[in-house]
């Protein structure tokens, strides 16, 4: 008997687009995410349930922690527009 080793087709429509197009679209999406994810927790009454709620929670604060980590580092890498500010040049200027 032969079996049929094709690849499987990928579904027609797919269900969530996953390429982060913006870091603070992602974050938040994620922190929406998260809410609806306490909110699922708070109204589950199964066990298993209230596990994957928990196990969902943790992976989105997870994610969430990663996601301002890098929005923070991006925010330290471009130049402040203080740090250009006429009265600055000004002031150090005077004061040497």
């Amino acid at each position: 008997m032969l079996m049929n080793l094709h690849k499987p087709e990928l579904p027609a429509e797919v269900e969530e687009d996953l390429t982060p197009l913006d870091l603070r679209k992602c974050i938040e999406k994620t922190r929406r995410n998260l809410e609806i994810a306490y909110a699922g927790f708070n109204n589950a009454v199964d066990v298993e349930l209230i596990d994957s709620y928990i196990y969902e929670i943790n992976s989105l604060q997870k994610r969430y922690n990663h996601l301002t980590k890098i929005a923070a580092e991006e925010a330290q890498k471009e130049p402040s527009l203080r740090q250009y500010s006429p009265i600055r040049t000004l002031v150090s200027h005077v004061l040497g």
